[in-house]
Protein backbone atom coordinates (compact mmCIF):
# COMPACT_ATOMS: atom_id res chain seq x y z
CA UNK A 1 0.00 0.00 0.00
CA UNK A 2 2.85 1.99 0.77
CA UNK A 3 4.27 1.60 -2.45
CA UNK A 4 1.64 2.56 -4.08
CA UNK A 5 1.34 5.77 -2.61
CA UNK A 6 5.08 6.33 -2.95
CA UNK A 7 4.12 5.90 -6.88
CA UNK A 8 0.81 7.94 -7.36
CA UNK A 9 2.92 11.02 -5.23
CA UNK A 10 5.81 10.65 -7.62
CA UNK A 11 3.64 10.78 -11.18
CA UNK A 12 0.80 13.42 -9.47
CA UNK A 13 2.87 15.44 -7.13
CA UNK A 14 1.84 15.40 -3.15
CA UNK A 15 -0.92 17.15 -3.98
CA UNK A 16 -3.19 14.64 -5.50
CA UNK A 17 -4.67 14.33 -8.86
CA UNK A 18 -5.88 17.46 -9.80
CA UNK A 19 -2.82 19.27 -8.32
CA UNK A 20 -0.55 21.31 -11.19
CA UNK A 21 2.08 18.23 -11.24
CA UNK A 22 -1.19 16.15 -11.49
CA UNK A 23 -3.21 18.19 -14.40
CA UNK A 24 0.30 18.08 -16.03
CA UNK A 25 0.73 14.61 -16.05
CA UNK A 26 -2.66 13.91 -17.29
CA UNK A 27 -2.51 16.52 -20.33
CA UNK A 28 0.37 14.70 -20.92
CA UNK A 29 -1.54 11.70 -21.58
CA UNK A 30 -4.50 12.97 -23.36
CA UNK A 31 -2.03 14.63 -25.82
CA UNK A 32 0.10 11.33 -26.69
CA UNK A 33 -3.27 8.94 -27.05
CA UNK A 34 -4.38 11.78 -29.93
CA UNK A 35 -1.05 12.57 -31.66
CA UNK A 36 0.20 9.51 -30.85
CA UNK A 37 4.32 10.37 -31.56
CA UNK A 38 6.96 8.23 -30.25
CA UNK A 39 6.49 5.84 -28.14
CA UNK A 40 9.46 6.13 -25.21
CA UNK A 41 7.37 9.88 -24.60
CA UNK A 42 5.23 7.50 -22.83
CA UNK A 43 7.91 6.68 -20.15
CA UNK A 44 9.60 9.54 -20.16
CA UNK A 45 5.86 10.94 -18.81
CA UNK A 46 5.50 7.77 -16.81
CA UNK A 47 8.73 7.58 -14.95
CA UNK A 48 9.65 11.37 -14.28
CA UNK A 49 5.95 12.50 -13.84
CA UNK A 50 5.12 15.76 -13.40
CA UNK A 51 8.62 16.58 -14.80
CA UNK A 52 8.15 14.13 -17.62
CA UNK A 53 5.14 15.22 -18.65
CA UNK A 54 6.80 18.80 -18.59
CA UNK A 55 8.98 17.85 -20.96
CA UNK A 56 6.58 15.84 -23.15
CA UNK A 57 4.45 19.05 -23.75
CA UNK A 58 7.32 21.42 -24.29
CA UNK A 59 8.71 19.22 -27.21
CA UNK A 60 5.85 18.03 -28.53
CA UNK A 61 2.49 19.89 -27.81
CA UNK A 62 4.26 23.53 -27.94
CA UNK A 63 5.68 23.89 -31.04
CA UNK A 64 1.90 22.97 -32.34
CA UNK A 65 0.74 26.32 -31.53
CA UNK A 66 3.42 27.66 -34.11
CA UNK A 67 1.38 25.61 -36.95
CA UNK A 68 -0.95 28.00 -39.31
CA UNK A 69 -3.92 26.40 -38.72
CA UNK A 70 -3.74 25.59 -34.78
CA UNK A 71 -6.52 27.05 -33.64
CA UNK A 72 -8.68 26.53 -36.52
CA UNK A 73 -10.79 23.99 -35.46
CA UNK A 74 -12.19 27.19 -32.81
CA UNK A 75 -13.79 28.95 -36.22
CA UNK A 76 -14.61 26.08 -38.00
CA UNK A 77 -16.59 25.00 -35.01
CA UNK A 78 -18.85 28.43 -35.29
CA UNK A 79 -19.40 28.30 -38.86
CA UNK A 80 -20.29 24.51 -38.93
CA UNK A 81 -23.16 25.30 -36.41
CA UNK A 82 -23.91 28.46 -38.76
CA UNK A 83 -24.26 26.96 -41.59
CA UNK A 84 -26.57 23.68 -40.62
CA UNK A 85 -28.74 25.97 -39.59
CA UNK A 86 -28.52 28.18 -42.86
CA UNK A 87 -29.26 25.39 -44.87
CA UNK A 88 -32.50 24.63 -43.62
CA UNK A 89 -33.81 27.97 -45.05
CA UNK A 90 -31.08 28.62 -47.88
CA UNK A 91 -29.87 25.40 -49.31
CA UNK A 92 -27.72 26.74 -51.35
CA UNK A 93 -24.98 25.37 -53.34
CA UNK A 94 -22.41 27.40 -51.96
CA UNK A 95 -23.17 26.86 -48.42
CA UNK A 96 -23.75 23.04 -48.64
CA UNK A 97 -20.34 22.80 -50.26
CA UNK A 98 -18.73 25.16 -47.47
CA UNK A 99 -20.25 22.98 -45.03
CA UNK A 100 -18.83 20.07 -46.85
CA UNK A 101 -15.48 21.30 -46.41
CA UNK A 102 -15.97 21.66 -42.63
CA UNK A 103 -17.35 18.10 -42.28
CA UNK A 104 -14.19 17.29 -44.53
CA UNK A 105 -11.37 19.01 -42.13
CA UNK A 106 -13.44 17.26 -39.37
CA UNK A 107 -13.24 13.80 -40.99
CA UNK A 108 -16.57 13.29 -40.59
CA UNK A 109 -16.72 11.41 -44.31
CA UNK A 110 -20.66 10.64 -44.43
CA UNK A 111 -22.14 13.98 -43.33
CA UNK A 112 -19.28 15.22 -46.19
CA UNK A 113 -20.34 13.20 -48.88
CA UNK A 114 -23.89 14.12 -48.34
CA UNK A 115 -23.80 17.63 -48.22
CA UNK A 116 -21.54 17.64 -51.40
CA UNK A 117 -24.42 15.39 -52.58
CA UNK A 118 -26.73 18.20 -51.85
CA UNK A 119 -24.65 21.18 -53.29
CA UNK A 120 -23.86 18.48 -56.76
CA UNK A 121 -27.70 18.52 -56.91
CA UNK A 122 -28.08 22.00 -57.39
CA UNK A 123 -25.04 23.12 -59.02
CA UNK A 124 -22.55 20.78 -61.81
CA UNK A 125 -20.89 23.76 -63.55
CA UNK A 126 -17.34 23.11 -60.95
CA UNK A 127 -15.50 19.76 -60.43
CA UNK A 128 -14.41 21.08 -56.73
CA UNK A 129 -17.87 19.78 -55.33
CA UNK A 130 -16.95 16.36 -57.40
CA UNK A 131 -13.46 16.32 -55.86
CA UNK A 132 -14.42 17.06 -52.48
CA UNK A 133 -17.31 14.10 -52.32
CA UNK A 134 -14.68 11.73 -53.68
CA UNK A 135 -12.32 12.79 -50.90
CA UNK A 136 -15.43 11.58 -48.45
CA UNK A 137 -16.13 8.62 -50.74
CA UNK A 138 -12.40 7.28 -50.94
CA UNK A 139 -12.21 7.27 -46.84
CA UNK A 140 -15.90 5.45 -47.03
CA UNK A 141 -14.53 2.54 -49.09
CA UNK A 142 -17.17 3.41 -51.94
CA UNK A 143 -14.03 3.58 -54.88
CA UNK A 144 -16.63 2.83 -57.78
CA UNK A 145 -18.29 6.52 -56.42
CA UNK A 146 -14.98 7.79 -56.06
CA UNK A 147 -13.47 6.43 -59.47
CA UNK A 148 -16.98 7.81 -61.36
CA UNK A 149 -15.98 11.59 -59.60
CA UNK A 150 -12.47 11.66 -60.16
CA UNK A 151 -12.53 10.73 -63.56
CA UNK A 152 -14.90 13.71 -64.15
CA UNK A 153 -11.93 15.98 -62.29
CA UNK A 154 -9.20 14.57 -63.93
CA UNK A 155 -10.19 14.63 -67.57
CA UNK A 156 -11.01 18.49 -66.68
CA UNK A 157 -7.95 19.83 -65.02
CA UNK A 158 -4.99 16.54 -64.58
CA UNK A 159 -3.64 17.80 -61.92
CA UNK A 160 -6.22 19.30 -59.74
CA UNK A 161 -5.47 20.02 -56.03
CA UNK A 162 -1.44 19.98 -56.56
CA UNK A 163 -1.88 16.21 -58.30
CA UNK A 164 -3.89 14.64 -55.31
CA UNK A 165 -6.60 13.98 -57.59
CA UNK A 166 -4.88 11.86 -60.08
CA UNK A 167 -2.67 10.27 -56.87
CA UNK A 168 -6.96 9.41 -55.34
CA UNK A 169 -7.72 8.10 -59.21
CA UNK A 170 -4.88 5.88 -59.34
CA UNK A 171 -5.35 4.28 -55.31
CA UNK A 172 -9.34 3.71 -56.75
CA UNK A 173 -8.78 2.56 -59.73
CA UNK A 174 -6.61 -0.24 -57.58
CA UNK A 175 -9.28 -0.89 -55.54
CA UNK A 176 -11.71 -1.51 -57.76
CA UNK A 177 -9.56 -4.56 -59.83
CA UNK A 178 -8.42 -1.78 -62.46
CA UNK A 179 -4.41 -2.63 -62.16
CA UNK A 180 -3.41 -1.85 -65.05
CA UNK A 181 -4.74 2.14 -65.42
CA UNK A 182 -3.75 1.99 -61.61
CA UNK A 183 -0.54 1.59 -62.57
CA UNK A 184 -0.61 3.97 -65.13
CA UNK A 185 -1.80 6.67 -63.41
CA UNK A 186 0.42 6.00 -60.45
CA UNK A 187 3.51 6.10 -62.72
CA UNK A 188 1.80 9.69 -64.02
CA UNK A 189 1.42 11.18 -61.02
CA UNK A 190 4.40 9.88 -59.11
CA UNK A 191 6.58 11.77 -61.98
CA UNK A 192 6.16 14.89 -60.84
CA UNK A 193 3.85 14.89 -57.21
CA UNK A 194 5.78 14.99 -53.88
CA UNK A 195 2.70 13.78 -51.53
CA UNK A 196 3.18 11.42 -48.85
CA UNK A 197 0.08 10.30 -49.54
CA UNK A 198 0.15 9.19 -53.54
CA UNK A 199 3.47 7.90 -52.60
CA UNK A 200 2.35 5.47 -50.22
CA UNK A 201 -0.63 4.32 -51.75
CA UNK A 202 1.43 3.33 -55.25
CA UNK A 203 4.07 1.32 -52.46
CA UNK A 204 1.18 -0.13 -51.30
CA UNK A 205 -0.19 -1.41 -54.62
CA UNK A 206 3.62 -2.28 -55.80
CA UNK A 207 3.71 -4.43 -52.39
CA UNK A 208 0.43 -5.73 -53.63
CA UNK A 209 1.56 -6.80 -57.17
CA UNK A 210 4.92 -8.26 -55.37
CA UNK A 211 7.00 -5.74 -56.73
CA UNK A 212 8.94 -5.25 -53.43
CA UNK A 213 11.94 -3.52 -54.79
CA UNK A 214 9.92 -0.51 -56.11
CA UNK A 215 7.70 -0.43 -52.68
CA UNK A 216 10.75 -0.20 -50.47
CA UNK A 217 12.27 2.45 -52.68
CA UNK A 218 9.31 4.85 -52.21
CA UNK A 219 8.72 4.20 -48.74
CA UNK A 220 12.41 4.74 -47.95
CA UNK A 221 12.36 8.09 -49.61
CA UNK A 222 9.25 9.22 -47.89
CA UNK A 223 11.22 8.56 -44.39
CA UNK A 224 13.59 9.91 -45.70
CA UNK A 225 12.37 13.62 -46.68
CA UNK A 226 10.97 13.80 -42.97
CA UNK A 227 14.14 15.27 -42.18
CA UNK A 228 14.17 18.47 -43.99
CA UNK A 229 10.65 19.16 -43.36
CA UNK A 230 9.61 21.80 -40.90
CA UNK A 231 8.41 21.24 -37.57
CA UNK A 232 4.59 21.64 -38.65
CA UNK A 233 4.52 19.26 -41.42
CA UNK A 234 6.73 16.77 -39.95
CA UNK A 235 3.59 16.94 -37.04
CA UNK A 236 0.70 16.73 -39.96
CA UNK A 237 2.73 13.53 -41.77
CA UNK A 238 2.97 11.74 -38.73
CA UNK A 239 -0.43 9.35 -39.64
CA UNK A 240 1.84 8.94 -42.68
CA UNK A 241 5.21 8.05 -41.99
CA UNK A 242 3.88 5.56 -38.84
CA UNK A 243 2.15 3.75 -41.87
CA UNK A 244 4.90 3.68 -43.78
CA UNK A 245 7.52 2.23 -41.01
CA UNK A 246 4.59 -0.45 -40.69
CA UNK A 247 4.57 -1.26 -44.17
CA UNK A 248 8.39 -1.22 -44.59
CA UNK A 249 8.45 -3.67 -42.00
CA UNK A 250 6.12 -6.13 -43.77
CA UNK A 251 8.04 -6.33 -47.18
CA UNK A 252 10.63 -9.31 -47.04
CA UNK A 253 14.53 -8.41 -47.26
CA UNK A 254 16.17 -8.03 -50.54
Amino acid sequence: MTERVGTIGLMFGFGGLFSIGGILVIAALVHFVRKRPDFFWIWVILFLGPLGALIYLAVEALPELTDPGAFRFVQRGSRRKELEAAVVDNPSAGNYEELGQIYLDEEKWAKAKDAYDHAISARTDSIDPFYRRAVAETELGQFDAAVADLERVVREDPKYDFQRAPGLLAYAYWKTGQNERATQMFEAATQTSTLTETQYHYAEFLASQGRNAGAKKLLDGILAKRHNMPGFQKRRERPWFRRTEALRKTLPAA
